[in-house]
């Protein structure tokens, strides 16, 4: 695949462009909401519960896999999710995870080995399904839907965090967000609506969801679509979170270019925060991420080598 330009910058001069059109008016939900509204646009009922459905319980290795299900937002389709914990009892550290969109172990899967491997060194797991690990989900969604799916899955992200932190064995103090392609941008969003974690991987993000919205077809009006989805600027977001962060990028990505990765990455406020760039692709399966990865949260939660 060839490498196209950075997104980011063609994004910049649209929304100049958008601003200078006589004809355009920001809706409620534009440019200009402050930082407090887009936040309150995101919060949710903390009083509901998560109506816990159990599917199955699998014991390996002393690792327990429970495969459950809970309510995200009332009323919506509940969450696939998998608690992956040691055996016995104890204060743990606590991870969620967060998949891609990809061709192959789109859904919470994906990082399933990495939670095994890091229960025995103390660290209790949450990998959530997000709306992307439907089948063809990115090539059938209605843009004009975009507003109200990302407001229903950020908050799913923030009440999958709930969930982590409220079992009895995880020390809230020792938490960390892990987020590949689209989770790490909408947990972005999660986090620094509602910071919680005490660190972040983000692997392989972009810098705005602009630069993925229209890759494969347009909204009825463009001028509309980018005033509503603005309130979900990532690099506003990032900028809240106070947590250590470890960014993982790839050379060989076709989807993030590294102007675009620098972005993101620059728009972070973290007072421990690093960046790394591998010789992969945007799978970012290699095993020198995966040891990054690990011992980065070894070291920042304290778990067991």
């Amino acid at each position: 695949m060839r490498f196209r330009r950075p997104i980011g910058y063609i994004n910049l001069i649209q929304c100049f462009l958008l601003l200078l059109t006589p004809n355009f008016t920001l809706t409620a939900q534009s440019f200009e909401m402050t930082m407090e509204n887009r936040i309150a646009l995101l919060d949710y009922d903390r009083s509901i519960g998560f109506g816990i459905e159990e599917v199955e319980v699998r014991d390996t290795a002393n690792v327990i896999i429970r495969d459950i299900r809970f309510v995200g937002m009332p009323g919506e389709e509940m969450v696939e999710a998998y608690i992956v914990e040691p055996e016995g009892e104890g204060t743990y550290a606590g991870v969620l995870w967060g998949h891609w969109l990809g061709h192959h172990t789109s859904d919470r899967e994906q990082y399933l080995s990495e939670a095994v491997a890091l229960a025995s060194k103390g660290a209790v797991s949450v990998l959530i399904n997000a709306m992307w690990s439907e089948p063809k989900w990115y090539q059938s969604r209605i843009l004009e839907e975009d507003y109200q799916n990302s407001i229903k899955q950020v908050i799913e992200f923030q009440r999958a965090m709930d969930l982590l932190i409220s079992l009895e064995n995880i020390d809230s103090s020792r938490v960390a967000f892990v987020g590949h392609d689209y989770s790490g941008m909408y947990g972005t969003i999660a986090e620094g609506a509602n910071p919680r974690a005490k660190t972040y991987v983000f692997i392989a993000v972009t810098s705005s969801l602009f630069d993925w919205a229209f890759l494969v077809k347009q909204p009825s009006s463009k001028y509309d679509y980018i005033g509503q989805n603005a309130v979900f600027e990532l690099t506003d977001f990032g900028g809240r979170l106070a947590g250590s962060v470890l960014c993982q990028f790839a050379n060989n990505d076709p989807f993030i270019s590294k102007t675009d990765g620098n972005v993101f990455f620059n728009a972070l406020s973290s007072k421990r925060k690093e960046k790394k760039r591998y010789n992969a692709d945007h799978f970012m399966g290699t095993a020198d991420i995966r040891l990054d990865r690990t011992n980065w949260l070894i070291e920042e939660l304290s778990l067991k080598r």
